[in-house]
Order: C-alpha cells, then structure tokens, then sequence
C-alpha cells in the first residue's frame, strides 16, 4: 500500500486517468466477447418447462405485463395476461413455447433485447407460483403510485408517476406520440436533470445545518433511493453515476473535471455493459446529452429567469441539440417547435418534481392533506399539456448514418470556436 500511495504521489493525475481508461477499454472488450459468444451459443426452443425468479420490476401495459425472468439456463422475457400480477423476486415455474424474438421490418426487436441478455421470449405460458416475494421497497412504491392515482386525473398522474417512478410505460400512447412531436419526452425519463434537481433540492436544505461533507453523503444516499424507487432502470442508473461523481469530487478537495467525470461514468457503464453502446440508443441520448450540457450549457443562461431555472433550462435546451442528430437519424422526425417547447416546459418541470414528492409523501398519512397539496402540481402539469397540444408540430425525413457524422463534426466545430471566442475575450 505504501508502495502505491509514493507511485500516487509521484505520478500525475492526467496519466493515472489514461492509464484507467486504457484498462477499462480493455475489460470492454473482453466483456463484449463474453457477451457476443454468450449470443451465439445454441437456444432452447420449443414447448419447454423453466423455473426461475423474476429479476426486474414488472413491466405493467394497458393489456398485459411483461416479465423478466432468470433461469438457470438462460434470461427469458414472459408476456402475461395483465392479471393476476407479479411481483419483483417472486419464483415462478412456467411452461409454454419458447421461441427466438422477432426482427421487424423496421424494428430489431432481437437485438433490442439482447442488450440486456434476453435472448428468448415466452408469450402467455402457464405460470405456477411456487414462492412469493415481498419487497419492501416496492411495496412504498406502489403506495406513492397509489397517493398520485387516487389525488390526480389522467393524463397528469400519468406524466407525474412517469418522471417520480419511472412509470413512462403507464402512460397513455397518444399522449407520448404528443411528448414526441413537442420534442419533450424526456421530461418523464429518468434523467440527469431530474437526478440533479432532487440532489441540488436535498443538499440545499441539509447544507442550512450539516457540514459540506456530511450534507453531500447523505444527498447520495436520496440519490440511491430515487434509483431504487424507479426499478433500477437503466437511465436512472446512468443518471446516477453522473450525479453521484459531480456530487463526490468537492468531497477530495479537487475541482471536478466533467468530461473526465462522463467518461469514467461512460466506460464504467460499458464494462457492466457493453452491448448498451450498439444497442442501447438511450445510452447514446445520455451520453451525447451530458456532452451537451458540458459544452453548451453556458451559452442558454438567459439572465431573465432565477439561477436555479437558468441552470435548469441551459441544461435542457444544450442536451436537446446535441442529441438532436441521433434522435432525427433513429427516429426519423423533429420537432420544429422543440425548442421552443423546452423553454416553456423545463422551468416547470423543477417545480413539478418539488411539489409532486411533497405530496406524494403527505399522502402517505392523510388523503385531505395530499388532495390539497396536489392542486399545485395538477396545475403545473395541466399548463404543459396545454403547451403540448398547441405546439406539437413535426416533420418526418430519413438521414444517412454519414450525415450524423457530418452533424457531430459541425456541432464540436462550432463549439471550439465559441470557446476560442470567449479565452479571446478574457
């Protein structure tokens, strides 16, 4: 250890952090080899019987539930009718045909699954419950999801569980084709944004009377509890690396490098991971998103609005062009109005998620209490369905995968050159 602690010492912290990059590089790509020969190895096909524990949160839709199975043999994706439910841990035994997920037309359902290891799908088996599971942690969840339900109508309980809970898949399909088209989905996915709001709210209010120190463990720990409360979802988990890092770093008493900090977070998610970088296009919104918030995020601090709202609109508005390329070349439209939309839309949502889990907690203990705590919320959240329907106009076009190129190069151009600008004017 002292040997290690005298290299620390002597070597520099810029060779240290390309040393760890090269390393974790090269555990990426013996983890894809794993992964890849895992993919190619001979599947099970057929009228089978598997018994195995469900490892996910279910997946609830309108008609059925999507559950997550581990077996000993394989990891398997189950549809089910959308009753009787599941629960998370729960052990099941199943037996029905398993068959290799289909490849769409315009969708590669087989390799959208194989990101996450799934490499067979089981639709309406027989299940037998052989031992149930109660978790603690989603029992509260399913509380909160009840206080949000009863107290708020839809399609606002919706958005609101969506961006507290990670429920985006309870919400209504015409309304996430009018997210879409408004160009402001993201604001009920779990992201960097709503990590950072929670994190700066918490560590605000315990800094009045804890130390820097002991006010930033505790903020982390809230962090980890949001990413429990929304079923470890991959972005939540992502978010948290980032949030988790910048909220560390002051901790050593060292200024915090955010590209280094992405690009520690990005490897060390590729390492558990890495099929998430071909497969996964969230994980390419996420990365390119916090690369835009980095870059340009001091450009879109208008002075008119209060610093937390500033931040929060720079922060939405640099992530939204900078992942723009990618979403137009996956998805194959844009929102013209999308930027507009952000601006009216993001100052509110930090206000949304401050009123939502007050009240949401409140209702915990008296329904009068959290009925009336609820207005403010509905209210807030009426105003951006309003923005919705007005300004929801888009255009459809299909891009070359060269064109991204083309689109990247442009951006990272014109932001050297602003930032050449503003060296030039200090």
């Amino acid at each position: 250890m002292f040997i290690l602690y005298q290299l620390y010492r002597k070597v520099r912290p810029r060779t240290i952090y390309f040393v760890l990059c090269f390393i974790l590089i090269l555990i990426i790509i013996y983890r894809y080899q794993i992964f890849n020969n895992e993919f190619n190895k001979p599947k099970i096909r057929g009228n089978v019987v598997l018994q195995g524990k469900i490892i996910k949160e279910p997946d609830v839709r309108d008609n059925n539930i999507k559950l997550t199975l581990e077996t000993d043999k394989e990891r398997v994706l189950i549809t089910v009718a959308r009753y009787p439910e599941y629960d998370y841990g729960d052990e099941i035994k199943i037996s029905g045909e398993l068959e290799e997920p289909v490849v769409f037309e315009d969708f590669n359902y087989k390799n959208y699954l194989r990101k996450d290891r799934i490499y067979s799908v089981m639709y309406y088996p027989k299940i037998e419950v052989l031992n149930k599971n109660h978790s603690y942690l989603f029992s509260f969840k399913d509380k909160i999801r009840q206080v949000i339900y009863k107290n708020m109508s839809s399609p606002q309980s919706s958005i609101l569980g969506a961006m507290l809970l990670g429920d985006k898949n309870r919400m209504p399909n015409d309304l996430k084709e009018k997210l879409n088209k408004a160009g402001v989905r993201h604001i009920t996915a779990v992201s960097g944004m709503h990590i950072v709001i929670i994190s700066s709210v918490i560590f605000s209010l315990l800094s009045l009377f804890l130390k820097r120190r002991k006010a930033t463990i505790i903020s982390l720990l809230f962090v980890f509890f949001f990413i429990a409360l929304t079923g470890f979802q991959s972005s939540s988990i992502r978010a948290g690396i980032m949030g988790s890092m910048f909220l560390i770093a002051p901790l050593f008493g060292r200024r915090s490098n955010n590209i280094r900090a992405l690009t520690i977070a990005f490897l060390i998610m590729l390492v558990i991971n890495p099929l998430l970088l071909i497969y996964d296009v969230g994980f390419q919104l996420s990365f390119l998103a916090v690369l835009g918030i980095i870059y340009l995020s001091d450009l879109f601090k208008f002075k008119f609005f209060s610093k937390t709202i500033r931040d929060v609109v720079a922060m939405s508005l640099s992530a939204y062009i900078f992942t723009l390329p990618i979403l137009i070349y996956n998805f194959g439209e844009l929102s013209i109005t999308g930027i507009l939309n952000n601006v009216l839309i993001v100052p509110v949502v930090y206000w949304i998620m401050i009123f939502g889990f007050i009240f949401s907690l409140v209702g915990l203990f008296s329904n009068f209490l959290a009925f009336i705590l609820s207005l403010p919320c509905w209210l807030l959240l009426t105003y951006i369905l309003k923005i919705i329907d007005i300004f929801s106009y888009t255009i459809y076009f299909n891009i070359h995968w060269i064109w991204l190129i083309f689109l990247y190069l442009f951006l990272f151009i014109l932001v050297s050159r602003i930032n050449r600008l503003k060296l030039e004017k200090i």
